[in-house]
């Protein structure tokens, strides 16, 4: 005798349980309306509008005229070409240093747990405690630089933050000592998952160390130094805690990127219309640039 066939659920029943998966995420969609979609529409919002905190009997919508005032900025170009440099500089130049760190303490060498804990160490230091570290450093009266003058080498009172001509250098290394470490942190997960028959191979087949890094370890690593770069990248161009507190887009323009120039134009100018465009024209450039990064170095897929 044949059973019968369980009776299908009711319709609320299969209503409740189609809702279940968006009630549980509810929540998260919430906090992301609140925190994310709030404020970028914030900004989309003011970018249109002439709102001047200290000037509230002129404000009105202004539509793309705080837009077309970027056209006429020196100020934007010369900031946003700083952007460009600094990212380029810092982000090519923390690769490089992060991936030799990486191949290092990926060795078998003893202190190695130490070595990696000194290389990782100045990514847990905060921006300002880092800019407080270096200014130190950079002090002509109690730095570097003066006790390098004391035996005869450059000159005293030597101010590198100071001198247009080598603050940008001063800057970079500052920020290299805190960046590097995060490239040397992904390199060194991912070196760590290729598997050693490929080394063992390479190694049958009379590869040379540059060979196999070239052909072997640099495929495998293609994919984290991608990812790493843009995540750097967009980091770097949105920098301002350093730059702030080491030079404050000191001297005379030399320092400021974009995003510190939004940020002064919010505390000096109260323009916030105007910054909230130049915010939206640096969201549009990074967007397109990762966006095109992400096509030319086919991330994600085989090649």
């Amino acid at each position: 005798m044949a059973l019968a066939a369980p009776p299908p659920p009711a319709r609320s029943h299969r209503l409740r349980r189609a809702l279940a998966p968006y009630a549980l995420i509810s929540p998260t969609l919430l906090l992301l309306a609140t925190f994310l979609l709030f404020p970028v529409g914030s900004v989309l919002y003011y970018a249109l509008q002439h709102h001047v905190v200290n000037e509230p009997y002129d404000n009105a919508f202004v539509g793309l005229a705080n837009f077309r005032q970027m056209f006429g900025d020196e100020q934007f170009w010369g900031s946003l070409a700083f952007s460009a440099k600094w990212v380029s500089v810092e982000v090519l130049l923390q690769l490089l240093l992060g991936l030799a760190l990486a191949l290092i303490v990926n060795e078998t060498f003893v202190g190695r747990a130490v070595a990696r804990a000194l290389v990782f160490s100045p990514w847990a230091v905060s921006g300002v405690l880092t800019t407080s570290i270096w200014m130190l450093l950079y002090n002509p009266a109690t730095g570097v630089f003066h006790h390098l003058a004391e035996l005869g080498v450059g000159d005293p009172g030597t101010s590198v933050l100071g001198n247009p001509d080598t603050v940008f250098g001063a800057a970079v290394v500052a920020e290299l000592w805190r960046g590097v470490p995060f490239f040397a942190i992904l390199i060194l997960a991912d070196l760590q998952s290729v598997p050693k028959e490929l080394y063992e191979a390479a190694s049958m087949d009379g590869a040379g160390r540059v060979r196999t890094f070239v052909h072997v370890t640099l495929p495998h690593l293609r994919d984290a130094i991608v990812l790493a770069t843009l995540l750097r990248s967009v980091w770097e161009f949105n920098n301002v805690d350093l730059l702030y507190t080491l030079t404050n887009g000191g001297p005379a323009g030399a320092t400021t990127s974009l995003p510190l120039y939004v940020a002064q134009l919010a505390r000096k100018s109260y323009d916030f219309g105007y910054g909230s465009a130049l915010t939206t024209a640096a969201f549009v450039i990074l967007l397109f640039c990762s966006i095109l990064y992400l096509r030319l170095s086919k991330f994600g897929r085989d090649t």
